[in-house]
């Protein structure tokens, strides 16, 4: 058995299904539901003894401790978080509740656990933290990718939430001998992401007709990972992965924004011919504050130590995203609910074009 936070979200629930398609061992999923949290993702699942659901709050210290003292997991896994750079920069309070007190939270309580615990199932116990490289800052265009050892240097609050949330995951294994493992990934696209997201955002705006939004000169560069070589990469870490260390999750995928957009235009022109090109609704709008101009990882360590690499290419990956979007149609209304169209109209409405 093994505890997963946030498992209704876009990764969390992807990480579930595949960690069910590959083996039996159950799952017990706790996520809040919050706007980015959807059971739709997990329908498959439905009846399915092996997923045990169970709504509720990281933040929630008794109900965190009575799910580890009921089911007695091997590992807690969490993906519980905010994650949205646009959201944060709106609103941090949520981030530094969530990102930071949840995480101190599981990690309280999962260091309780696990000092109950004795032989084998103490020694074998993983606490796993998924992070992401936003952490480490921003790079130039001739800096190296970022590595494990990378200084943090976190730009936005959604990133420093992240950020502080690592720390504290070192702390309690240096200080308490808790056994974690943390992995720090590249941005993620595929089945399920929320449409504020870039990727969904420029399909569900293209399909619709709707300018698309761009920010700046759209020349911010990003390290794309195909949401299921991530979740292999975290299950890999999680099976052999060194307590106390963190290993970086990587897609080999450089692109510029605006190369992504013109990459997603053309493969909807391909699948869902139009009657002007997509590509003739992008739009340039007013950058956002304290935008990162690049990341990009260097994922050497989790392949000499554990044999991982991504399996996805960007043109594959991008080609099944698109079709998991035309096919799911009903998926992407259901969740471009009023909420959704507020806070869209709240972060884009008031940008106008770039300057």
């Amino acid at each position: 058995m093994i505890l997963v936070t946030g498992g209704a979200g876009f990764i969390g629930s992807n990480f579930v299904l595949q960690w069910l398609a590959k083996g039996d061992e159950p799952v017990v999923n706790l996520d809040k539901l919050t706007y980015a949290g959807n059971l739709r993702n997990l329908d498959s699942l439905r009846g399915d003894a092996r997923h045990i659901f169970v709504k509720g709050d990281i933040d929630d210290p008794k109900l965190v401790a009575q799910l580890l003292r009921e089911h007695q997991p091997r590992a807690l896994v969490n993906f519980a978080a905010e994650s949205h750079v646009d959201r944060s920069i709106l609103g941090p309070a949520e981030f530094v509740r969530t990102n930071i007190h949840g995480s101190f939270n599981l990690l309280e309580a999962a260091r309780a656990y696990w000092d109950g615990l004795a032989g084998e199932a103490k020694s074998g116990f993983r606490f796993l933290q998924v992070s992401t490289d936003e952490v480490y800052g921003s790079l130039a265009a001739t800096d190296a990718p970022f590595r494990e050892t990378t200084a943090y240097a976190p730009n936005s609050p959604y990133a420093a939430s992240k950020a502080a949330a690592d720390h504290m995951v070192r702390a309690y294994h240096h200080t308490y001998g808790l056994p974690t493992l943390t992995t720090n990934c590249s941005n993620n696209y595929g089945p399920f992401q929320f449409p504020e997201k870039l990727i969904p955002l420029v399909i569900l705006n293209a399909l619709a007709g709707k300018p698309i939004p761009v920010y700046g000169d759209g020349k911010n560069v990003r390290d794309w990972l195909y949401v299921d070589d991530h979740c292999s990469g975290i299950r890999r870490v999680l099976e052999a992965g060194r307590p106390g260390e963190v290993y970086n999750i990587g897609g080999n995928s450089e692109k510029a924004n605006i190369e992504v957009v013109q990459t997603l235009c053309a493969v909807l022109g391909e699948l869902r011919p139009a009657a002007k090109p997509y590509a003739s609704l992008i739009s340039y709008v007013k950058d956002r504050p304290g935008h990162d101009r690049r990341y990009a990882i260097d994922a050497g360590k989790i392949r000499g130590e554990l044999g991982w690499q991504p399996a996805e290419n960007f043109a594959g990956g991008m080609r099944k995203t698109v079709e998991w979007y035309l096919a799911n149609a009903e998926w992407t209304r259901q969740v471009s609910s009023g909420e959704y169209q507020q806070w869209m109209n709240a972060n884009y409405e008031a940008r106008g074009a770039a300057a």
